[in-house]
């Protein structure tokens, strides 16, 4: 049986989960309790180990997104901010890619690596970005980039100011599946 109630756009729990209605598209986005206070609201949190990137909500409450995060070797880990977004990015790879046989300059379109948003970090090399490369979600895949779904980056994109705090960790350990509220 599902409950529903309003919490900005609509909130549904179904089976003890919380699900976020996006606004974009309509699909449904789960709701996880998250350790109240650690994280400030409005914050993003990259889980390098679970492959999952969680949007604070404030009230122990983040939304939740499968990624793609570095290969091993071009993982990394620290505090940094969301410097600035770009709607359909064009993207310059960096040195070390071009060495590798990338090109100077990919525009926007369904060849771009970016995909349709992307997310600049406080340095210019990492951002959090949509994907032409859907099946790479879930894994260690990328040089370093946090990759989300284009759906899920463009939801991301609406909800994240210039300025919020990202904190990349190699385990959550206090994320939980399911209602924060004791029912």
């Amino acid at each position: 049986m599902a409950m529903r109630s309003m919490i900005g756009p609509a909130l549904a729990v179904l089976s003890g989960a919380f699900f976020l209605a996006a606004p974009q598209d309509g699909q449904a986005k789960e709701i996880v309790a998250m350790e109240s206070g650690k994280y400030p609201i409005g914050s993003i949190v990259i889980d390098t180990a679970g492959r999952r990137l969680y949007y604070s909500l404030g009230n122990g409450q983040a939304i939740k997104y499968k990624v793609a995060v570095g290969k091993p070797r071009f993982q990394w880990f620290g505090k940094t901010f969301v410097e600035k977004k770009k709607k359909d990015p064009g993207w310059y790879p960096t040195l070390r890619m071009r060495r590798a046989g990338a090109p100077r300059y990919v525009p926007p379109g369904p060849r771009n690596p970016l995909g349709v948003r992307a997310i600049y970090l406080g340095w210019s090399e990492y951002r959090i970005h949509g994907t032409n490369a859907p099946s790479s979600i879930g894994r260690a895949a990328s040089s370093g980039c946090i990759r989300m779904l284009n759906e899920d980056v463009k939801d991301l994109y609406e909800r994240v100011h210039i300025g919020a705090p990202v904190y990349v960790i190699r385990k959550m350990e206090s994320v939980r599946v399911g209602r924060s509220d004791g029912v």
